[in-house]
């Protein structure tokens, strides 16, 4: 059994959409990160950065628990132990992995950037707005290319796509029309209606 210690947030859903896709069975521990409950001395022994997503697989290397954080170090990890959404073949492994690390290094982190001054700062701060917007056009560009010459990010379903699509899903926040980026909207659209995903993105409930 995984422990999964989450909240509903693009990198907390990643995790809740991969379980689902690999079939893993696993609990849900909600971390309100509204209320501060990442900060618990519990929690910290889990997540040493006070972060979510977590896990605790019970069932680790050599048979022993294993606790997990940062979000793209989880998706490989759980890659790895189903065999499955990480391919073998270490060209198209790499071509995944560069993209795992696209999203964590720039798509994530300058979205959310985007989505705290456009959304959540009491004062609005236009050098902020306008920066973060932009580079959030630039990035959701990036994506859309990609996409016009394969179906999903890589090529077939993996977990870059996992670890990019909950970040889609706040293009308003983030001050994008979607519309501009049509390969962008087709390939969330398709993601959109897989059942993990369906499942994924509603936890915590």
């Amino acid at each position: 059994m995984i422990d999964l210690y989450t909240w509903k947030t693009p990198n907390g859903r990643k995790i809740s959409i991969m379980l689902e896709e690999v079939g893993l069975p696993y609990r849900v521990h909600a971390v309100d990160i509204t209320k501060n409950e990442q900060f618990a001395p519990d929690f910290l022994a889990i997540s040493p950065n006070n972060k979510i997503p977590a896990i605790v697989d019970a069932k680790g290397p050599g048979d022993k628990p294993l606790a997990l954080f940062e979000s793209g170090a989880i998706l490989i990890y759980l890659a790895e132990k189903t065999g499955t959404l990480l391919p073998a073949a270490p060209a198209a492994r790499f071509d995944v992995l560069q993209w795992l690390m696209w999203q964590m290094g720039g798509f994530g982190p300058m979205l959310g950037q985007a989505h705290h001054f456009r959304k959540f700062t009491a004062e609005k701060i236009p050098y902020a707005i306008n920066r973060f917007t932009a580079e959030t056009e630039r990035l959701y560009g990036v994506l859309d290319r990609q996409l016009a010459k394969k179906p999903y990010v890589a090529g077939d379903y993996s977990i870059a796509d996992i670890a990019i699509y909950p970040w889609v899903q706040r293009y308003e926040w983030q001050g994008i029309d979607l519309e501009a980026f049509p390969n962008v909207t087709r390939w969330q659209k398709i993601l959109g209606e897989r059942p993990a995903v369906i499942k994924g993105m509603a936890i915590p409930a």
